[in-house]
């Protein structure tokens, strides 16, 4: 018994270099993408940081981003040089980004003091920090990176946000926790969702892969806690309220409210 279980590591040696392993490093994976959210906000690790501190960190975390993307680099159709360039060359607009989110959990929610309390203490900012930059990846035809990074941040903040999906400017999400959005979602800007809401798929099979399985949000939604949307073909039209805990599966006109009642989904135009 005692010689089968030495003969362990053997097997998987074996294994691992039979198998295709070109792969990025999950450890270094999430090493890299903590390093360069606390590079984006500095004041998350330390706020006193230097300029020429700053331009070296810079400078290595490019460095460490090819050393990561490599193994998956000739998949994208680039170098991991080239792939460096194009995600390091959109960090700026990105944070551009996010610093608008932050300014709406300010504007949005009384309990948040400034845009920078955000930036350090709540984790659905973080969420949607780290689907932002793994979006970016996403877009690129970067294969794996996105979900590694994406399942990283769902795994510190029980927030679930697929890198394929779209989402506009001034996203909010409050306390967060359940939250699911699906890899085909799409939503556009100034939209605010509840914890517990997901917007997700009428079914799954596997012939569905390149389709839009997910619903589509339109500007200025308010989503509330525990509410479901689910389908491709769904659309919550702009400017509309839907209630907590409310089941969707078909489209809403713009301007409505929709509210659980009775056992029923009672749907109406808000007054003007």
């Amino acid at each position: 018994m005692k010689d089968a279980v030495n003969q362990f590591p053997a097997h998987l040696y074996r294994t691992m270099h039979q198998e295709k392993t070109d792969v990025p490093s999950l450890v270094e994976a999430q090493r890299f993408i903590d390093g360069l959210v606390n590079f984006m906000f500095p004041v998350r690790e330390d706020g006193n940081i230097s300029l020429v501190q700053m331009q070296a960190r810079w400078e290595r975390l490019q460095e460490h981003f090819c050393t990561l993307v490599r193994p998956v680099a000739a998949a994208a159709g680039r170098s991991a040089e080239e792939i460096s360039d194009l995600f390091f060359g959109s960090v700026p607009a990105i944070h551009k980004d996010l610093m608008s989110d932050a300014k709406a959990f300010a504007t949005f929610d009384p309990a948040a003091g400034s845009p920078m309390e955000v930036i350090l203490a709540y984790p659905s900012f973080y969420a949607i920090t780290i689907y932002r930059l793994s979006h970016l990846l996403s877009d690129m035809g970067v294969p794996l990176l996105p979900r590694i990074i994406s399942e990283h941040a769902h795994s510190k903040t029980g927030i679930d946000i697929h890198p394929g999906a779209r989402i506009g400017k001034c996203f909010y999400i409050d306390h967060g926790t359940g939250v699911v959005i699906g890899e085909t979602t799409i939503i556009g800007d100034n939209v605010k969702i509840y914890q517990g809401v997901t917007l997700g798929a009428l079914y799954v099979a596997e012939n569905m892969k390149n389709t839009k399985r997910h619903p589509t949000i339109e500007d200025n939604v308010i989503v509330y806690s525990g509410s479901t949307i689910l389908g491709g073909e769904t659309v919550i039209g702009h400017d509309t309220i839907v209630g907590g805990n409310v089941w969707l599966t078909e489209s809403v006109p713009p301007n409505s409210i929709v509210l659980y009642h009775k056992g029923e989904i009672k749907v109406r135009e808000q007054r003007k």
